[in-house]
């Protein structure tokens, strides 16, 4: 792979804009007219260019000569792992070196994760993670795959670092520090060691502990700081250095140090390692359960499957079975892809999928998920899909992206660790300065004992853990509920959402209705249902459901049609045995210009009133019959309004519906605003009236615009794929109820997260000060550079645990 910096490098570039040949010649000139640019081709079919480029300043240029044309250059995403990140402070400068690439217009590294999302224009992901290798952390290109071993491989190998070290400096520590604890000992150490031997051999152990577990230290910590750029590992390399560094010197060089400085701090330099080793081993252990909830689902899937072929059943493997297979399932087993059944009916556990501990019916027909457990029947079904493309799969990508997000609270911290280590640095010179002043002789071993403390105790690490590792846990333990977070800054929305509106078909009702009547002018009953049902024929929404499953109940063959154009928010029209069909709503028949016949409207109206919904039906320009249909709410839906109530979250009823029909709904369910007739476009605005902190949760193609349009979009799991993917957060069990518990997850991830921020701001802000020496004035004690490593090791333990506790949200 070619560097970013070699001559004439090949790009290939993703244009909007282009629509006819003379956009390809305009989008061409404009590159040619760039220094540096040769060679443009552009291809309107693909809407891609090829241009070779001198250096990695032209392609800044080409991109920009682009957008001035009016042809920008559409940015693309790639993932990375990153290892060796261990603060926020690295975290900042890989962002920076990110950023600093010519075409990169976006960056998120995420600590918890290990990963960094980036969008650019006309780079290749090598290249990107190239530039984050040379600013002296090791990247790859992701791939799409989510790395799950890295954190079992990073904590058993933290794990025999920590036990190596902890051997060696045990000998250390019960020399040094045991004659404190008992004066014997003390005394029979004296008088049987040589005072000089003895250091030489601390010396010895130190420089195993140094050079051999402690080396990780050095090799990442060494390279920042020659670069200026000084992380977590700098401040460790700098604190044991120094201990090390002035008892090598007590050592073998006393005659340098002041009367009565002579003194050995191997130890500290030696339990400084092994500790911070302890507290990386237990932070690594806590990441990988953080994780665990999304490396659990990855593995769901199983290996092997029964698959028909040329009439005979074998067993293969998951990558070799294609969409269209037969596959036979055993009770018990569990779905390797997805399908839908063709044979047999059952039970089926998909409490992995929605959260519901009840299995579901299936029977032919119905859809099958990879993951999911059959019951005792066996299946047949045909397969639909694979690998990348399963349910599961797109689960995974949910969550996975939702975990790399930063939360809008996240700038705060980005800005404090920005300058937090070289903060720390001078403070630790400044103690050093101070105690060398105002410290009572021999000050030296005073001064470097509170330097050497400030380096150790900051910790860096907690604030850059605070927040990722909350969201890695919550979202999660939200997959775990059937609760999906698209994007990890919608948890902070949700927690602080002040009004929650709801769509009405298929959201809180159950989005199967039926027809309860019908109401004729001129035309035969079996012919409207006929008709209507032959324009609905291909329309996957309730009420089309409805009124093609009633005449399939009365027998009636839909008629033949044509042209049907679906018309989101009013209805549907096409034509049917050569006949000019419209069924929709009032709305729809007045915006095609048809005079509302008048008893129909007085039956609509009736059957608007008593919570049904009324469509109407015109035939050849002329308004012919309403069809009531009634669609009872969904079991649940009560209780979701209440949970909300009880939240302090008010309500709101949003519905194409007619008002008569959306007010009976949101009487019997106790909603606080009913506002009914709205039109897609129209409920948008209606939602934007509704004041800041919305939430929108819908389940169809109408929805869409006020899902994207809410601070927080939730789409129901069971609704159309434009829902989803104008939601942020999807619910996989169409049930209301889980709202109210997205809600209440997203409030404790937050509070857990507010926790996880007061600690490490806190622990840093008390406890550098007290190292510094601030207590001893006041009769305090000097703090000891192992203890301050002791405190430092456990601060980010602590974020990681207390982040762990979202696990048994309920």
């Amino acid at each position: 792979m070619s560097s970013l910096a070699e001559k004439h490098r090949d790009v290939e570039l993703t244009l909007s804009g282009l629509s006819c040949a003379s956009c390809v010649g305009r989008a061409e000139r404009a590159l040619a007219a760039v220094p540096g640019v040769s060679d443009p081709q552009v291809n309107l079919a693909t809407g891609r260019a090829r241009l070779k480029i001198a250096g990695p300043e032209t392609l800044t240029q080409a991109t920009e000569a682009l957008e001035r044309a009016g042809y920008p250059a559409t940015a693309q995403q790639a993932t990375l792992n990153i290892a060796d990140m261990t603060c926020a402070s690295c975290v900042g400068r890989v962002e920076r070196s990110l950023l600093a690439l010519p075409g990169v217009t976006a960056a998120q590294v995420n600590l918890a994760t290990g990963s960094a999302t980036v969008s650019h224009v006309g780079l290749e992901p090598a290249a990107i993670a190239e530039a984050v290798t040379n600013a002296g952390y090791k990247a790859t290109p992701a791939d799409g795959q989510i790395p799950t071993a890295a954190p079992g491989d990073d904590a058993a190998a933290l794990h025999r670092a920590f036990l190596t070290a902890l051997a060696l400096t045990l000998p250390i520590f019960i020399v040094e520090m045991g004659g404190h604890v008992f004066p014997a000992f003390h005394h029979w150490v004296q008088n049987t060691i040589p005072t000089q031997a003895l250091w030489i051999a601390e010396f010895v152990l130190t420089v195993i502990v140094l050079a051999g577990p402690g080396r990780v230290f050095f090799r990442h910590g060494v390279p920042a700081l020659l670069r200026g750029a000084p992380d977590m590992n700098s401040l460790v390399v700098l604190g044991a250095s120094a201990a090390f560094l002035y008892s090598a010197v007590a050592t073998f060089a006393s005659a340098l140090l002041p009367e009565g400085a002579a003194h050995v701090y191997y130890e500290s330099a030696a339990v400084i390692v092994t500790l911070i080793l302890l507290g990386r081993w237990l932070e690594a252990r806590a990441k990988g359960e953080a994780g665990q909830a999304i490396r659990r689902l990855m593995e769901l899937a199983p290996d092997t499957a029964q698959v028909e072929r040329d009439g005979a059943v074998s067993d293969l493997p998951v990558e070799q079975i294609r969409p269209g297979d037969i596959i036979r399932l055993r009770p018990g087993e569990r779905i390797a892809v997805d399908g839908e059944i063709i044979e047999g009916s059952g039970n089926v556990d998909e409490s992995m999928l929605t959260g519901e501990p009840l299995p579901a019916a299936k029977a032919p027909g119905d859809t099958l998920t990879g993951g999911t457990i059959n019951g005792n029947s066996l299946l047949r079904f045909r397969v639909t899909a694979t690998g990348a493309d399963t349910r599961l799969s797109g689960i995974v990508r949910m969550v996975e992206q939702a975990q790399a997000g930063k939360l809008p609270v996240q700038a705060l911290v980005d800005k404090v660790t920005l300058v937090f280590v070289p903060v720390v640095m001078a403070l630790s010179v400044l103690a050093f300065l101070l105690w060398l002043i105002f410290g009572p002789a021999p000050a030296l071993p005073y001064a470097v004992v509170a330097a050497i403390s400030v380096l150790i105790i900051a910790c860096p690490c907690a604030m850059g853990l605070a927040i990722p590792v909350s969201i890695l846990v919550g979202t999660g333990r939200g997959a775990q509920l059937g609760i999906l977070f698209r994007r990890g800054d919608a948890l902070q929305r949700l927690a602080s959402s002040r009004i929650v509106a709801f769509d009405k078909t298929g959201t809180l009702t159950q989005g199967k209705p039926s027809i309860v009547g019908i109401e004729t002018a001129g035309t035969g009953r079996d012919d409207i249902i006929r008709l209507a049902a032959g324009i609905e024929a291909g329309s996957d929404h309730p009420l089309a459901l409805a009124i093609i499953a009633g005449a399939e109940a009365e027998g009636i063959s839909p008629a033949a049609s044509s042209e049907v154009n679906a018309l989101p928010g009013y209805g549907v029209s096409g034509i049917a045995d050569g006949r000019k069909v419209l069924a929709g709503n009032l709305a729809a028949i007045r915006n095609a210009a048809i005079a509302p016949d008048e008893s129909l409207l007085n039956f609509a109206n009736r059957a608007a009133s008593q919570g049904q919904t009324p469509v109407h039906v015109a035939i050849d320009g002329t308004h012919v019959a309403a069809i009531a249909i009634a669609d009872p709410p969904r079991e649940k839906s009560g209780e979701a309004i209440r949970e909300l109530h009880d939240l302090g979250l008010k309500t709101a009823l949003i519905s194409g519906d007619v008002q008569e029909a959306a007010d009976a709904v949101g009487k019997s369910l106790g909603i606080d605003l009913v506002r009914g007739g709205v039109t897609p476009e129209a409920k948008l605005e209606t939602l934007a009236g509704l004041g800041d902190d919305t939430v929108f949760v819908g389940d169809g193609i109408n929805d869409a615009p006020a899902l994207a349009g809410a601070d927080t979009g939730i789409a129901m799991g069971s609704g159309t794929d434009v829902a989803i993917e104008a939601a942020e957060v999807v619910l996989m069990q169409p049930d209301p109820s889980a709202v109210p518990l997205a809600v209440r997850l997203s409030r404790s991830v937050m509070r857990n997260i507010r926790q996880n921020l007061f600690w490490a701001f806190a622990y840093n802000a008390l406890l550098i000060p007290v190292a510094m020496g601030l207590l001893v004035p006041f009769g305090g004690p000097q703090l000891s550079p192992m203890l301050a490593a002791a405190a430092m090791a456990m601060s980010s333990v602590f974020v990681v645990t207390n982040a762990l506790r979202l696990r048994r949200f309920s």
